[in-house]
Protein backbone atom coordinates (compact mmCIF):
# COMPACT_ATOMS: atom_id res chain seq x y z
CA UNK A 1 0.00 0.00 0.00
CA UNK A 2 1.21 3.58 -0.28
CA UNK A 3 0.68 4.82 3.46
CA UNK A 4 1.02 8.51 4.38
CA UNK A 5 2.24 8.79 7.90
CA UNK A 6 2.07 12.11 9.49
CA UNK A 7 4.57 12.74 12.62
CA UNK A 8 6.66 10.36 11.05
CA UNK A 9 9.72 11.59 12.47
CA UNK A 10 8.46 11.10 15.86
CA UNK A 11 8.60 8.42 18.42
CA UNK A 12 5.61 6.38 17.09
CA UNK A 13 5.52 7.29 13.99
CA UNK A 14 9.23 6.30 13.41
CA UNK A 15 8.28 2.68 14.52
CA UNK A 16 5.43 2.44 12.47
CA UNK A 17 6.93 3.33 9.45
CA UNK A 18 9.30 0.89 9.77
CA UNK A 19 7.31 -1.52 10.28
CA UNK A 20 5.28 -0.40 7.09
CA UNK A 21 8.02 -0.42 5.42
CA UNK A 22 9.74 -4.03 6.29
CA UNK A 23 6.76 -5.59 5.19
CA UNK A 24 7.08 -3.73 1.76
CA UNK A 25 4.66 -0.74 1.79
CA UNK A 26 5.63 2.35 0.54
CA UNK A 27 6.02 5.03 3.38
CA UNK A 28 5.02 9.33 2.49
CA UNK A 29 5.85 10.41 5.54
CA UNK A 30 4.90 14.10 6.81
CA UNK A 31 6.85 16.15 9.44
CA UNK A 32 7.68 19.70 9.82
CA UNK A 33 10.26 18.84 12.68
CA UNK A 34 8.50 21.03 15.35
CA UNK A 35 11.77 22.51 17.72
CA UNK A 36 9.40 21.98 20.63
CA UNK A 37 10.65 18.97 20.27
CA UNK A 38 14.18 16.90 20.35
CA UNK A 39 15.31 18.39 16.45
CA UNK A 40 18.54 16.13 16.99
CA UNK A 41 16.36 12.60 18.10
CA UNK A 42 13.75 13.65 15.02
CA UNK A 43 16.58 13.76 12.80
CA UNK A 44 18.22 10.38 14.07
CA UNK A 45 15.21 8.44 14.16
CA UNK A 46 14.85 9.89 9.85
CA UNK A 47 18.16 9.22 8.94
CA UNK A 48 17.44 5.51 10.57
CA UNK A 49 14.59 4.80 8.24
CA UNK A 50 16.17 5.55 5.15
CA UNK A 51 18.91 3.14 6.34
CA UNK A 52 16.62 0.82 7.01
CA UNK A 53 15.12 -2.21 4.73
CA UNK A 54 12.67 -1.22 2.40
CA UNK A 55 14.08 2.54 2.77
CA UNK A 56 14.15 2.61 -1.62
CA UNK A 57 10.07 3.05 -0.87
CA UNK A 58 10.23 6.11 2.02
CA UNK A 59 10.15 9.85 1.41
CA UNK A 60 9.59 12.53 3.86
CA UNK A 61 8.27 16.20 3.23
CA UNK A 62 9.07 19.02 5.63
CA UNK A 63 5.41 20.19 5.52
CA UNK A 64 3.18 21.20 8.71
CA UNK A 65 -0.04 19.99 8.56
CA UNK A 66 -1.62 23.38 9.87
CA UNK A 67 -0.79 24.56 5.97
CA UNK A 68 -3.82 23.26 4.49
CA UNK A 69 -2.57 24.36 0.56
CA UNK A 70 1.32 22.11 1.34
CA UNK A 71 -0.71 19.47 2.51
CA UNK A 72 -2.91 19.13 0.07
CA UNK A 73 -0.52 19.28 -2.56
CA UNK A 74 1.06 16.03 -0.85
CA UNK A 75 -2.23 14.42 -0.93
CA UNK A 76 -2.77 15.41 -4.68
CA UNK A 77 0.86 14.64 -5.59
CA UNK A 78 1.35 11.01 -3.47
CA UNK A 79 -2.71 9.80 -3.60
CA UNK A 80 -2.46 7.82 -0.78
CA UNK A 81 -4.00 4.77 0.02
CA UNK A 82 -4.38 4.80 4.07
CA UNK A 83 -3.30 7.17 6.46
CA UNK A 84 -1.46 6.97 9.43
CA UNK A 85 -1.81 10.15 11.48
CA UNK A 86 0.11 10.53 14.47
CA UNK A 87 1.36 14.27 14.49
CA UNK A 88 0.38 16.57 17.00
CA UNK A 89 1.36 19.02 19.75
CA UNK A 90 1.64 16.69 23.03
CA UNK A 91 2.56 16.80 26.37
CA UNK A 92 0.03 17.42 29.26
CA UNK A 93 1.80 19.55 31.47
CA UNK A 94 2.79 22.53 28.87
CA UNK A 95 -0.73 22.22 26.89
CA UNK A 96 -2.25 24.81 28.73
CA UNK A 97 0.49 27.48 29.07
CA UNK A 98 0.67 27.75 25.00
CA UNK A 99 -3.33 26.14 24.41
CA UNK A 100 -3.42 28.23 21.14
CA UNK A 101 -0.41 25.78 19.81
CA UNK A 102 -2.02 22.78 20.80
CA UNK A 103 -5.47 24.11 19.15
CA UNK A 104 -3.89 24.33 16.10
CA UNK A 105 -1.90 21.17 15.24
CA UNK A 106 -4.28 19.14 17.07
CA UNK A 107 -7.32 20.33 16.56
CA UNK A 108 -6.95 22.66 12.98
CA UNK A 109 -4.39 20.43 11.56
CA UNK A 110 -6.23 16.86 11.82
CA UNK A 111 -9.12 19.38 10.03
CA UNK A 112 -7.27 19.63 7.06
CA UNK A 113 -6.61 15.53 7.00
CA UNK A 114 -9.43 14.92 7.56
CA UNK A 115 -10.17 17.20 4.65
CA UNK A 116 -7.79 15.81 2.06
CA UNK A 117 -8.18 12.54 2.84
CA UNK A 118 -12.24 12.65 2.51
CA UNK A 119 -10.84 14.62 -0.92
CA UNK A 120 -8.66 12.24 -2.28
CA UNK A 121 -11.17 9.17 -1.38
CA UNK A 122 -8.65 7.78 1.29
CA UNK A 123 -9.53 3.71 2.02
CA UNK A 124 -8.70 4.28 6.08
CA UNK A 125 -7.53 6.69 7.76
CA UNK A 126 -5.85 5.80 11.45
CA UNK A 127 -4.82 8.56 14.03
CA UNK A 128 -3.44 8.93 17.22
CA UNK A 129 -5.36 10.12 20.14
CA UNK A 130 -5.20 9.39 24.05
CA UNK A 131 -5.97 7.79 26.87
CA UNK A 132 -6.22 11.03 28.53
CA UNK A 133 -9.60 11.99 26.85
CA UNK A 134 -11.35 9.78 29.81
CA UNK A 135 -9.97 12.23 32.21
CA UNK A 136 -12.48 12.73 35.20
CA UNK A 137 -15.13 10.36 36.77
CA UNK A 138 -14.33 7.40 34.51
CA UNK A 139 -14.83 3.72 35.71
CA UNK A 140 -11.51 2.24 35.80
CA UNK A 141 -10.63 -0.02 33.79
CA UNK A 142 -11.78 1.95 30.73
CA UNK A 143 -13.71 1.03 27.90
CA UNK A 144 -14.63 3.08 25.24
CA UNK A 145 -18.28 3.36 25.63
CA UNK A 146 -16.81 5.78 28.52
CA UNK A 147 -18.78 9.46 27.56
CA UNK A 148 -14.96 10.78 28.07
CA UNK A 149 -16.17 14.19 28.51
CA UNK A 150 -14.56 15.76 31.27
CA UNK A 151 -11.17 16.40 30.30
CA UNK A 152 -8.30 17.37 32.65
CA UNK A 153 -5.98 19.25 30.58
CA UNK A 154 -5.96 21.52 27.45
CA UNK A 155 -4.40 18.50 25.34
CA UNK A 156 -6.74 15.93 26.37
CA UNK A 157 -9.56 17.88 25.07
CA UNK A 158 -7.62 18.60 21.64
CA UNK A 159 -7.85 14.53 21.49
CA UNK A 160 -11.45 14.11 22.30
CA UNK A 161 -12.05 17.30 19.69
CA UNK A 162 -10.47 15.14 16.93
CA UNK A 163 -12.44 12.09 17.80
CA UNK A 164 -15.73 13.98 17.17
CA UNK A 165 -14.04 15.58 14.07
CA UNK A 166 -13.57 12.40 13.05
CA UNK A 167 -16.59 10.79 13.66
CA UNK A 168 -18.50 13.85 12.10
CA UNK A 169 -16.51 13.12 8.39
CA UNK A 170 -18.07 9.44 8.71
CA UNK A 171 -21.44 10.26 8.91
CA UNK A 172 -20.98 13.36 6.90
CA UNK A 173 -18.58 11.62 3.99
CA UNK A 174 -18.36 7.79 4.68
CA UNK A 175 -14.93 8.85 5.55
CA UNK A 176 -13.63 5.05 7.37
CA UNK A 177 -11.43 6.45 10.58
CA UNK A 178 -10.03 4.44 13.66
CA UNK A 179 -9.13 6.16 16.26
CA UNK A 180 -6.16 4.54 18.81
CA UNK A 181 -6.52 5.84 22.05
CA UNK A 182 -2.82 5.41 23.35
CA UNK A 183 -2.38 4.34 26.98
CA UNK A 184 1.74 5.86 28.32
CA UNK A 185 3.53 4.91 25.45
CA UNK A 186 7.42 4.20 26.19
CA UNK A 187 10.71 2.06 24.61
CA UNK A 188 13.82 2.83 22.12
CA UNK A 189 13.43 6.26 20.41
CA UNK A 190 11.17 7.64 22.94
CA UNK A 191 10.65 10.62 24.01
CA UNK A 192 12.98 12.41 26.90
CA UNK A 193 10.43 14.21 28.05
CA UNK A 194 8.10 11.52 29.44
CA UNK A 195 8.72 9.50 32.59
CA UNK A 196 10.51 6.57 31.47
CA UNK A 197 13.29 8.20 30.21
CA UNK A 198 13.53 10.85 32.85
CA UNK A 199 13.83 8.31 35.42
CA UNK A 200 16.18 6.36 33.83
CA UNK A 201 18.39 9.01 33.32
CA UNK A 202 18.39 10.55 37.00
CA UNK A 203 18.94 6.88 38.15
CA UNK A 204 22.05 6.28 35.95
CA UNK A 205 23.50 10.24 37.07
CA UNK A 206 22.55 9.93 40.65
CA UNK A 207 19.96 12.72 40.54
CA UNK A 208 16.51 12.67 42.60
CA UNK A 209 13.43 11.39 40.42
CA UNK A 210 10.78 13.73 41.14
CA UNK A 211 7.40 11.15 41.95
CA UNK A 212 4.66 13.67 41.50
CA UNK A 213 1.35 12.39 43.27
CA UNK A 214 3.89 10.45 45.57
CA UNK A 215 4.73 8.13 43.35
CA UNK A 216 1.07 6.48 43.68
CA UNK A 217 -0.48 7.78 40.17
CA UNK A 218 -0.71 4.64 37.82
CA UNK A 219 -0.38 4.37 34.61
CA UNK A 220 -0.80 1.32 31.90
CA UNK A 221 2.50 1.62 30.23
CA UNK A 222 2.36 0.16 26.80
CA UNK A 223 5.57 -0.77 24.70
CA UNK A 224 5.97 1.09 21.53
CA UNK A 225 6.55 -2.40 19.58
CA UNK A 226 3.06 -3.36 20.60
CA UNK A 227 1.79 0.27 19.48
CA UNK A 228 3.46 0.19 16.12
CA UNK A 229 2.00 -3.61 16.02
CA UNK A 230 -1.43 -2.31 16.82
CA UNK A 231 -1.48 0.34 14.16
CA UNK A 232 -0.80 -1.96 11.69
CA UNK A 233 -3.68 -4.44 12.71
CA UNK A 234 -6.05 -1.75 13.00
CA UNK A 235 -4.52 -0.09 9.27
CA UNK A 236 -5.45 -3.58 7.55
CA UNK A 237 -8.97 -3.66 8.89
CA UNK A 238 -11.18 -0.56 8.23
CA UNK A 239 -14.19 -0.07 10.06
CA UNK A 240 -17.57 -1.42 8.48
CA UNK A 241 -20.44 0.00 10.35
CA UNK A 242 -22.56 3.07 9.81
CA UNK A 243 -20.80 5.45 10.30
CA UNK A 244 -17.66 3.64 9.56
CA UNK A 245 -15.78 4.92 12.69
CA UNK A 246 -14.72 3.32 15.92
CA UNK A 247 -12.37 3.97 18.71
CA UNK A 248 -9.71 1.73 20.00
CA UNK A 249 -8.08 1.36 23.59
CA UNK A 250 -4.34 0.31 22.95
CA UNK A 251 -2.95 -0.29 26.17
CA UNK A 252 -1.36 -3.56 28.02
CA UNK A 253 -4.63 -3.37 30.42
CA UNK A 254 -2.20 -3.55 33.85
CA UNK A 255 -1.94 -0.19 35.61
CA UNK A 256 1.71 0.11 37.51
CA UNK A 257 2.49 2.71 40.16
CA UNK A 258 5.31 4.91 39.56
CA UNK A 259 7.06 3.72 42.29
CA UNK A 260 6.68 -0.23 41.38
CA UNK A 261 7.90 1.10 37.79
CA UNK A 262 10.61 3.05 39.52
CA UNK A 263 11.86 -0.25 41.49
CA UNK A 264 11.95 -2.35 38.18
CA UNK A 265 14.50 0.60 36.48
CA UNK A 266 16.60 -0.07 39.67
CA UNK A 267 16.99 -3.12 39.03
CA UNK A 268 17.95 -3.27 35.82
CA UNK A 269 20.24 -0.08 36.06
CA UNK A 270 21.79 -1.74 39.68
CA UNK A 271 21.44 1.65 41.93
CA UNK A 272 18.90 2.44 44.40
CA UNK A 273 16.73 5.71 43.28
CA UNK A 274 16.96 9.10 45.10
CA UNK A 275 13.04 9.53 45.22
CA UNK A 276 11.65 13.22 45.56
CA UNK A 277 8.32 12.83 46.44
CA UNK A 278 5.61 15.91 45.43
CA UNK A 279 2.16 16.62 44.75
CA UNK A 280 -0.01 15.51 41.69
CA UNK A 281 0.41 18.63 39.30
CA UNK A 282 -3.01 20.29 37.71
CA UNK A 283 -4.35 18.33 35.36
CA UNK A 284 -2.72 14.66 35.81
CA UNK A 285 -5.25 11.72 35.87
CA UNK A 286 -4.71 9.62 38.70
CA UNK A 287 -4.32 6.53 37.17
CA UNK A 288 -4.99 5.06 33.79
CA UNK A 289 -6.28 1.57 32.78
CA UNK A 290 -7.25 -0.07 29.29
CA UNK A 291 -9.40 -2.32 28.58
CA UNK A 292 -8.18 -4.00 25.56
CA UNK A 293 -10.74 -6.54 24.51
CA UNK A 294 -12.45 -4.40 22.32
CA UNK A 295 -8.98 -4.11 20.16
CA UNK A 296 -8.34 -7.82 20.48
CA UNK A 297 -12.16 -8.66 19.10
CA UNK A 298 -11.53 -5.95 15.84
CA UNK A 299 -7.87 -7.46 15.13
CA UNK A 300 -6.98 -10.61 17.31
CA UNK A 301 -4.03 -8.71 18.35
CA UNK A 302 -3.58 -7.59 22.17
CA UNK A 303 -0.23 -5.51 23.49
CA UNK A 304 1.77 -8.47 25.37
CA UNK A 305 5.33 -6.86 26.20
CA UNK A 306 5.59 -6.63 29.97
CA UNK A 307 6.97 -3.10 31.95
CA UNK A 308 10.48 -5.99 33.21
CA UNK A 309 11.04 -6.81 29.54
CA UNK A 310 10.26 -3.20 28.29
CA UNK A 311 12.21 -1.22 30.49
CA UNK A 312 15.09 -3.86 29.94
CA UNK A 313 14.98 -3.18 26.28
CA UNK A 314 14.57 0.69 27.47
CA UNK A 315 17.72 0.72 29.29
CA UNK A 316 20.00 -1.42 26.50
CA UNK A 317 19.02 1.38 24.01
CA UNK A 318 19.62 4.19 26.52
CA UNK A 319 23.35 3.12 27.11
CA UNK A 320 24.01 2.19 23.83
CA UNK A 321 22.87 5.99 22.60
CA UNK A 322 24.34 8.57 25.20
CA UNK A 323 24.64 11.14 22.70
CA UNK A 324 20.97 11.81 22.53
CA UNK A 325 21.06 11.98 27.14
CA UNK A 326 19.71 15.89 27.36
Amino acid sequence: MRVLVTGAAGFIGHHVSARLLARGDTVLGVDNLDPSGDVPLKQARLARLRTTPGAEHFTCHPVDITDAAALARIFQQERPERVVHLAARVGVRTASASARSYLDANVTGFLHVLEQAHATQVEHLVYASSSSVYGADTPPPFAESASADHPLNVYSATKRAGELLAHTYGHLHALPTSGLRFFTVYGPWGRPDMAPLRFLRALREGRPIDLYGEGRMRRDFTHVDDVAEAVLCVLDRPPSGTPPYRLLNVGRGEPVSLRDFVAVLERHVGTRAVLRPLPAQPGEMDGTWADPSALERETGFRPRVSVEEGLAQLEAWEREHPQFRT
